[in-house]
């Protein structure tokens, strides 16, 4: 990875992964795919490389990674789905070629054509997303504890309790400031 872009947050769910490529939402705002060459190595090490991207795909990109935030946010606070959300979510799967395919392993890949371009690659992201807010899938959405990230997740630990998108980025800074309230409390408490 170049050393002037943020890491990538990467999990173990495409769709909440590919929103997390904006963090921060409710604070300084940190955007992981600022260049379509990023979203390039984005899609690529998450199992959906392409060769190239336009600067109009990446706003393709961009419109469905907030399409999908603003749908799972709803369907995480159990509102309505907004309906522009819901058209580009569905617009994007539909306009896409790819194959589901099963490895060695027994887990389930997608595979783009050898002329695979960004949009096949969104079709898959929309896919997923499409499959986790109609709760096809085992875990439920949740959005981040955290007051200036707040994005979408999806929970599925055992007690379904999880409240940060991230224990390392941002549990670790609730905690932490948790900790140096407390102490802040207890060394002015001390006489």
């Amino acid at each position: 990875m170049r050393a002037e872009f943020p890491d990538f947050r990467l999990g173990t769910v495409l769709a909440t992964s590919f929103t997390a490529t904006l963090t921060e939402r409710r604070g300084d705002a940190v955007e992981r795919i600022p260049t379509p060459r990023r979203l390039v190595d984005w899609l690529a090490v998450s199992g959906l490389a392409v060769d190239s991207c336009t600067a109009a795909q990446l706003e393709l990109a961009r419109e469905l990674r907030e399409a999908m935030h603003a749908a799972a946010t709803a369907a995480a606070v159990a509102d309505p789905l907004p309906a522009p959300a819901v058209r580009i979510i569905n617009d994007r799967s539909i306009q896409g070629r790819a194959a589901a395919v099963l490895t060695p392993e027994g887990d389930r890949r997608w595979r783009l054509g050898s002329a695979s371009r960004v949009e096949d690659a969104l079709s898959v992201i929309a896919a997923d997303a499409v499959s986790i807010i109609a709760g096809e899938r085992d875990g439920r959405l949740a959005l981040c504890a955290s007051p200036t990230c707040q994005a979408a997740f999806f929970d599925t630990s055992q007690s379904r309790t999880r409240k940060w998108c991230d224990m390392n980025t941002c549990g670790n800074r609730q905690k932490k400031a948790r900790f140096q309230a407390g102490q802040r409390k207890n060394s002015g408490s001390v006489k």
